[in-house]
């Protein structure tokens, strides 16, 4: 009976935070009113602000030798849409964002631009990148969805934009970014070594991988497990090719098998990423949590 009472709780407290917030699904059709273009958008919980594709930046007066001595200057760029529509625009710059990936630290200036469905689009700061590499040109961050949607790349339980999550191979916990704008799950892993390998990664399928993954908190852990394929991911910096193997991941006790790409996230603040391939069909993300 506590159980039933618990469920229908936990149902009546998402049909509540449902009808507060809008749900979307993991990409959008999406307007930038000053550039007068329709974009289709990814929808990324991983992202802290919104961005915008945009290359050819020129600040009006020139530039000062520090990114942060032009903000309140003009800046001109032009963005494009992946149907190769352009728009050259202006805007004050508001403030600069600092982002940390794998390749290091890269700042970026932010504008105000009116974002959103058509109609119905409003202010946020979006930060400018040459996301040419990139799939989708705007990449709708949690400054967008914060208080008004929840992700939603399937529809079931509700997680947060971190979540303590647990790998059994491991017995690590980790402490998790949620990132809906990736395809799949990411883990941190050095010291890889193929039994048999050779250097034809797609010829090591099949083949037993061991390597090191390290959490948060420092705690290493040793893992052997087989190579079931590899994996290409695009980013700004061009492409690489990822070994993927089978973990059980997941919240403590609600753990199940799902596919992993291995690779060095050393540099990264969050050594398990999750992805959509762990998302899709269990989970609704909330970046407000």
């Amino acid at each position: 009976m506590l159980k039933k009472i618990g469920l229908c709780m936990l149902f009546l407290s998402t049909s509540a935070l449902a009808q507060d917030k809008t749900i979307i699904g993991p990409t959008a059709e999406m307007s930038v009113v000053e550039t007068q273009l329709t974009y289709v958008a990814r929808i990324d919980t991983g992202a802290g602000n919104t961005s915008l594709h945009a290359f050819d930046l020129d600040i009006e007066g020139g530039s000062a030798k520090k990114m942060k001595h032009n903000v309140g200057k003009i800046i001109h760029f032009t963005t494009e849409n992946a149907s190769g529509e352009r728009q050259r625009l202006s805007a004050p710059i508001v403030k600069t964002s600092t982002v940390t990936n794998s390749q290091g630290r890269e700042t970026r200036y932010m504008v105000q631009l009116d974002v959103g469905y058509h109609g119905q689009e409003r202010k946020v700061l979006v930060n400018l990148r040459d996301r040419s590499h990139m799939d989708y040109k705007l990449l709708i961050g949690r400054n967008w969805l914060k208080g008004k949607y929840i992700v939603d790349v399937s529809d079931k339980k509700l997680i947060g934009p971190v979540a303590s999550i647990h790998i059994i191979e491991t017995g690590l916990m980790f402490k998790t970014r949620i990132d809906t704008g990736a395809v799949e799950n990411s883990l941190h892993a050095v010291d890889l070594n193929v039994a048999n390998g050779v250097d034809d990664m797609d010829a090591n399928i099949g083949k037993m991988l061991s390597f090191t993954t390290e959490n948060e908190k420092g705690v290493t852990h040793r893992i052997q497990a087989m190579i079931v394929e590899t994996s290409l991911i695009r980013n700004a910096q061009g492409s690489e090719i990822r070994y993927m193997v089978e973990l059980t991941v997941g919240e403590p006790d609600q753990e199940y098998k799902v596919k992993v790409n291995l690779r060095d996230r050393s540099k990264m603040s969050y050594k398990l990423l999750i992805g959509r391939n762990w998302l899709q069909g269990h989970y609704l993300v909330d970046v407000e949590r």
